[in-house]
């Protein structure tokens, strides 16, 4: 995770979670399972979502960017789901200037798998779809891939897994621009010239 203090906010990116990277065991509907999230899966959920949010420690009262704004841009490469944000609330700026910002989280839904039973391992959940939910900032949880809570939803219908991953933080602060400096002493001259 990359943290950049700018003048128009802190703009925070990197990699949400890594395709084709097996989990720490994490509790799902399935039991007890290691998972991973097939290569282009985040890509089709991107394409088919609406408004993406993005939260902290995945408390949804407080909203900090989105993609219907353009303050939160979100993408799959080669490696995984990787996302760009601009944060301008001031707390969470000087949270980020602190390192208290620990990883990201992620929600997701309808999802879509495979299990796959190995004998001397737990089963391996290979997940082919699923919808983003939201992302999020994790400041007071554990970000460790895969942390994991399901919440249902007020109305009950959707249940959401969430997912966490941690990385190394790297913060770097825009210096503020001196006020350029202006030698207009020939300007002067002419305007004293012509008042004479």
């Amino acid at each position: 995770m990359k943290i950049e203090i700018r003048a128009d906010g802190a703009h925070i990116s990197g990699y949400v979670n890594v395709t084709e990277k097996k989990s720490r065991p994490v509790i799902t509907p399935h039991g007890k399972v290691v998972e991973e999230i097939e290569p282009r899966a985040f890509e089709q959920a991107i394409a088919r979502a609406g408004n993406i949010t993005v939260t902290v420690d995945h408390d949804n009262t407080h909203v900090y960017a989105s993609t219907d704004e353009g303050t939160l841009k979100l993408y799959e490469d080669n490696i995984g789901l990787h996302a760009d944000v601009l944060i301008t609330d001031e707390t969470l700026i000087e949270l980020a200037k602190k390192g208290k910002i620990r990883g990201w989280s992620f929600g997701m839904y309808n999802v879509q798998d495979e299990l796959e039973q190995r004998a001397d391992n737990l089963p391996l959940r290979r997940i082919k779809a699923l919808d983003l939910d939201h992302l999020t900032l994790v400041v007071k949880k554990v970000p460790i891939y895969s942390a994991t809570s399901v919440e249902l939803r007020a109305d009950g219908e959707v249940e959401i897994e969430t997912r966490a991953t941690e990385e190394t933080l790297q913060i770097t602060e825009e210096a503020p621009k001196p006020a350029p400096s202006f030698d207009n002493s020939a300007y002067r001259a002419r305007v004293n010239a012509i008042r004479k």
